[in-house]
């Protein structure tokens, strides 16, 4: 019954460290339409859906902001993919 009990738990904690590691966000700078902005989707999805493509990515949509900011002025500042 112990080792039951044991292998259950070890099963719950590992399912949940997966699920926590899955739910992290990133967040892309991206240039779609001629201008920056900043999405959540990845590279590929962007691309498809969009025509965009990535710059950056970072684990925090403030990260992201100042690297457009810095890098472009502002988000929404015009942009090329070339």
């Amino acid at each position: 019954m112990t080792r039951r009990f044991t292998c259950a738990i070890i099963v719950i904690a590992l399912s949940a460290t997966s699920s926590a590691a899955l739910a992290q966000t990133t967040y892309g700078v991206f240039c779609a339409n001629g201008r920056i902005e900043i999405d959540s989707r990845s590279e590929d999805e962007m691309r498809r859906q969009r025509g965009a493509c990535q710059f950056a990515r970072f684990p925090f949509r403030m990260d992201a902001e100042s690297f457009a900011r810095k890098n472009f002025k502002s988000v929404g500042a015009p942009c090329s993919c070339r």
